[in-house]
This record gives structure tokens, C-alpha cells and sequence, in this order.
């Protein structure tokens, strides 16, 4: 059975917006994250995580870097109840310094292939599934692939909302202040108990 996938962006969402996370200390949960995480974990969404982490093509950390700071990130949500049930991430950048990861390629946000990667490991009902995130190219992201987008105020969001969104062509389905407020609305409006259209 097909069940609805919440993905999420990472730096700016889930995470406190650093720039780049070229250390494991600068690696911060913004409040409520992992509350947000459980509370779609136990109203039967998919959580997964798509984010761009261009750094590494850039040259500013190794990949193996990447790897620690989302070992970390699970290692947090769980000791509060939560987890993501996956990780993709898009180490590439056209102009890299890094040969083996400066390329053109089809999973660099807003291109779809992140989403596609998640949709050929998990059955999802693409139908009823959202994109949260904190930029407008997560929006874009939203629309190529056929979700429902979320803009956080979060990270860039704020800014993105007011400068960038008016001029943009992908308009948000919803805009909340954080992540745990955009999975608050969600389950208010998931069809069964305990949704809109439940009891």
C-alpha cells in the first residue's frame, strides 16, 4: 500500500541555516524538528530528507563529513522518538574544485532526481505527498515532481518569502513557521483519525 511522503530539506529546516556545515559542531536542530519528524512518523508519513550539499564539490569538506553530520542527525531524532526513513543528498556542483563531483547532474535541487531515486525504494503516494523546505527552489522542486509544496519562514525563508516569491513562479500550497508547525497542518488535514476528516 502507497503511503504519503513528507520530504524535507535539511540546512534552514530541520537544521539551524549555517551557510555550509563544514564542521560536526556547527551542526544545530532548530526547535521542534524532531518533534515535528515523530509526529509524521507516527501519522503514517514517509519522512525523507533531500538536500544539496554542494560543498563537497565545491572543496570546502569531504563527503565523508556529510555522512557523520546525518549519523549525527539520526542519532539526535532518535533519542527523541523520531526518525527519517531516508537520506538523499546531492554532493555536486557544475563548477566544483572537486573533479569526481563537479558535474552537471539530475539530483541537484530543483532537479527531480532526489525525488525519483526515494519513489523507486519506497512506494509513495505521490498524490498526497509535500516538499518543506526554506527556498523558493524547493518550491520549484515541489512543482517539478508534482508535490505540494511547504515554505518554512525558517533558515531563508523569510527573505525568500518576501523578495524572491513575489517574482517567482512557483507559488507555495502552504506556508508555515517551522517545520513542526508545517507537520501540525499536515496531520490536521490527513484523511483518518485524528486528521480533518477524521475523529
Amino acid at each position: 500500500m502507497k503511503k504519503p511522503a513528507v520530504f524535507m530539506d535539511r540546512d534552514g529546516t530541520i537544521n539551524e541555516q549555517m551557510g555550509y556545515i563544514n564542521h560536526i559542531n556547527r551542526f544545530i536542530l532548530l526547535p521542534g524538528s524532531a518533534e515535528a519528524i515523530r509526529l509524521l512518523n507516527r501519522h503514517g508519513f514517509l519522512t525523507i530528507l533531500v538536500s544539496n550539499q554542494s560543498g563537497v564539490a565545491r572543496g570546502y569538506f569531504p563527503i565523508d563529513l556529510v555522512h557523520e553530520v546525518h549519523r549525527r542527525l539520526q542519532q539526535l531524532l532518535q533519542q527523541e522518538g523520531a526518525i527519517l526513513d531516508a537520506i538523499f543528498f546531492c554532493p555536486h556542483y557544475p563548477n566544483g574544485k572537486v573533479p569526481e563531483y563537479s558535474k552537471t547532474c539530475a539530483c541537484r535541487k530543483p532537479q527531480t532526481g532526489m525525488i525519483k531515486e526515494a519513489c523507486r525504494q519506497f512506494s509513495i503516494d505521490m498524490a498526497n505527498s509535500f516538499m518543506v523546505g526554506d527556498r523558493c527552489t524547493d518550491m520549484e522542486l515541489a512543482a517539478r515532481a508534482g508535490l505540494k509544496g511547504i515554505l518554512v519562514r525558517t533558515g531563508y525563508g523569510l527573505g525568500d518569502l518576501e523578495y524572491v516569491m513575489p517574482n517567482f513562479p512557483h507559488r507555495p500550497f502552504h506556508v508555515a513557521d517551522d517545520l513542526l508547525d508545517a507537520a501540525q497542518w499536515l496531520v490536521r488535514r490527513k484523511p483518518g483519525p485524528g486528521g480533518r476528516d477524521g475523529s
